[in-house]
């Protein structure tokens, strides 16, 4: 087998699933111990945790008038809402879109636009299934605000799902982000929020496949100038 077809099917493991992966397979030796049948299913099972946890490099489009889905998965929701409170943005509906990650997604969240993180905001929550629209009110939840070059803010937020039970986030308030640079994860399936600033439309429809740091999510506008009046 080519070293090129061995890199099409085994990508890199992000340093968070390490001790998962460990912790598999040391139940999968004690399985084997007691039946071979049992053993393969442990195999198995760990085959899945190493995939679950798997962190390919992607291919962000350099342009920084586009927003770039944070997530891999499903677009399942689109839908004018409100920015989490926590955040401290305005009370105003922006469009959100809704990516949702399912076991077999790669679980790692890219910065979908570039700026610096004004804020990160963790709120403890159910556990509702991470497809549903409560999801983003209900569950628990890590929010980020990004602001960008031209002073706009966009939030991203992380939901936790009914099999996720922890959201893991690499940044904090002050940081810099490129669009594309990983900035957390979540274990177990889940879901990604963004909401776009005001008078940006969304690319995507609902049912649409995303790629994180590579699928375009919307193209910015520039910034409607505010007028004094005379």
């Amino acid at each position: 087998m080519s070293v090129n077809l061995l890199a099409t099917f085994i990508k890199p493991m992000h340093r968070e699933g390490v001790k998962f992966v460990a912790i598999f397979a040391a139940v999968t030796l004690v399985l084997f111990a007691i039946a071979d049948v049992l053993g393969w299913i442990g195999v198995g099972l760990t085959v899945w945790c190493y995939y679950f946890f798997r962190d390919p490099e992607r291919v962000t489009p350099d342009r920084p008038d586009l927003i770039i889905s944070p997530a891999d998965g499903i677009v399942s929701l689109i839908e004018p809402a409100v920015p989490p409170a926590e955040l401290g943005m305005p009370d105003v509906p922006l469009t959100r879109v809704s990516v949702f990650m399912s076991v077999f997604n790669c679980h790692i969240n890219r910065a979908p636009v570039a700026g610096k993180v004004q804020a990160v905001a963790y709120r403890p929550g159910k556990f509702f299934n991470a497809s549903l629209d409560k999801a983003s009110a209900d569950n628990e939840r890590n929010s980020l605000c990004i602001r960008m070059d031209d002073g706009r803010d966009l939030a991203v937020v992380q939901i936790a799902g009914l099999v996720a039970r922890r959201i893991v986030c690499f940044v904090k308030s002050g940081d810099g982000l490129e669009t594309g640079e990983r900035f957390g994860l979540i274990r177990f399936g889940s879901r990604l929020d963004v909401y776009l600033p005001e008078g940006v439309d969304p690319m995507v429809r609902i049912g649409q496949t995303m790629v994180a740091g590579e699928t375009v999510l919307a193209e910015l506008k520039p910034p409607v100038a505010e007028t004094t009046p005379v």
